[in-house]
């Protein structure tokens, strides 16, 4: 009479090779989620460039004047966050997706480009950059949390985690 069911040596081969696959998987995984997090964190910064196109039509195509960030939400201080919410209507819109500590401690994952803070829109200007509004920042993640760095809000309104405004440019 012969039983039936695995032997011990064929349990621990199923083990290995399921460890195996889960040890090849969850990297996969792993950076599939911080690709899509980074493509949604580039179409938060397309919303927040149409949330500044909206203040630009309101107030002459003159940039708003901006503090770099601010330190907490208690924080006065004119920035991103507070001056485009009536144009966007979500707070939310803020938050990169990877971002793990500086929306809930500041309002905003994001940093202005206070170099350009109260400039007409044909007079931005960025280390001797000129007349390039696709090489010229406007907005970025506060750290590099993307797999690929940082992202840009750039003056043509295109979002790219590419950097355009080197000097070998």
């Amino acid at each position: 009479m012969k039983r039936r069911g695995f032997t011990l040596v064929e349990i621990l081969i199923v083990l290995a090779v399921v460890a195996t696959l889960a040890g090849i998987g969850v990297p996969v995984v792993r950076a599939a989620l911080a690709k899509s997090r980074e493509a949604a964190c580039l179409g938060k910064l397309r919303s927040l460039g149409v949330a500044l196109e909206g203040y630009l039509q309101d107030h002459n195509q003159i940039m708003p004047v901006l503090a770099i960030g601010r330190s907490s939400r208690s924080d006065e201080t004119p920035v991103l966050e507070t001056v485009l919410l009536p144009y966007i209507e979500d707070p939310d819109a803020f938050r990169c997706p990877q971002d793990k500590r500086e929306f809930a401690k500041s309002g905003s994952s994001y940093f202005w480009n206070h170099l350009q803070s109260g400039l007409p829109v044909t007079k931005l200007s960025f280390f001797g950059i000129d007349d390039r509004p696709d090489r010229i920042p406007l907005i970025s993640d506060k750290e590099a949390w993307h797999p690929s760095g940082t992202n840009f809000l750039y003056a043509d309104q295109s979002s790219s985690n590419k950097v355009r405004f080197g000097a070998t440019n």
